[in-house]
């Protein structure tokens, strides 16, 4: 589990990151730890990179200049990567997070991951499934941004966080179901009742899940709306534990 001094490094692709997306990012990333380290890559001398200015300078954000050496190859994803992985053996880094949506960086997503560090991943809808996958957790850009159309980068416009998906849109989502159940499965006791927190430990361990994609900022309430799992409350700790509806107790219900 991360500690909130924990210290993060950021990798920025503006290429393939919208600028609108930064807050967000910075705003998730600040429940881990602290983002000591913020880069964004890329040739400052183009045109489409002009509206990233006024962001650099309010978060904070070193640019980092990469020309492009040959038409058609991004040297940019070459210097981040070089840079990451330089970073995971010279500094004291407790996490990365990579804001792309580019599945040329799941080698070094994997390289870092091999040494037990968590990484974060950030990108649009249309990031391919290998980058996700490979990242220990990863969120949708869309799902951070305020409603804007981002015209400098030819990025869509986004779509409000507030857009949650309903009880029957993630009931028909086969994987979230399978991620949820078989985290409930493998996490409860013999009444079949499994505390919250070690099936979201379960979920981070075993997928890139994050409960904004559909719209919630909590696990737990997205646990609610799927409709799919009875819940307990315990008064005196707070803690909550939940059990698949299907589930048929042997001999005895909690009280």
């Amino acid at each position: 589990m991360m500690k909130n001094e924990d210290h993060i490094a950021l990798f920025i692709d503006s290429d393939n990151i919208s600028y609108h997306a930064i807050e967000g990012i910075l705003s998730e990333l600040s429940k881990y730890g602290i983002v000591n380290i913020r880069q964004a890559y890329g040739n400052w001398t183009k045109d489409n990179l002009k509206n990233w200015e006024s962001i650099l300078l309010e978060y904070a954000i070193k640019p980092i200049q990469q020309f492009d050496y040959t038409k058609n190859k991004n040297a940019t994803d070459i210097l981040m990567t070089i840079d990451a992985i330089d970073m995971l053996h010279t500094k004291k880094i407790d996490a990365f997070a990579f804001a792309t949506s580019d599945s040329d960086f799941t080698p070094v997503v994997m390289r870092v991951q091999a040494e037990g560090i968590k990484v974060f991943g950030f990108g649009e809808k249309k990031t391919p499934k290998p980058f996700m996958a490979a990242c220990s957790q990863f969120i949708f850009t869309e799902k951070l941004m305020k409603h804007k159309e981002d015209k400098g980068n030819g990025h869509e416009p986004a779509k409000a966080l507030s857009e949650r998906k309903s009880s029957k849109e993630m009931r028909g989502d086969t994987w979230l179901v399978n991620i949820l159940r078989t985290a409930v499965e493998q996490t409860m006791d013999e009444d079949g009742w499994a505390n919250l927190a070690e099936v979201g430990a379960y979920i981070g361990n075993s997928s890139s899940f994050s409960p904004i994609n559909y719209g919630y900022k909590k696990l737990s309430n997205l646990i609610k709306a799927t409709d799919l799992f009875d819940i307990y409350l315990d008064e005196e700790s707070k803690l909550m534990s939940i059990r698949d509806k299907r589930f048929k107790p042997a001999l005895f219900e909690r009280n």
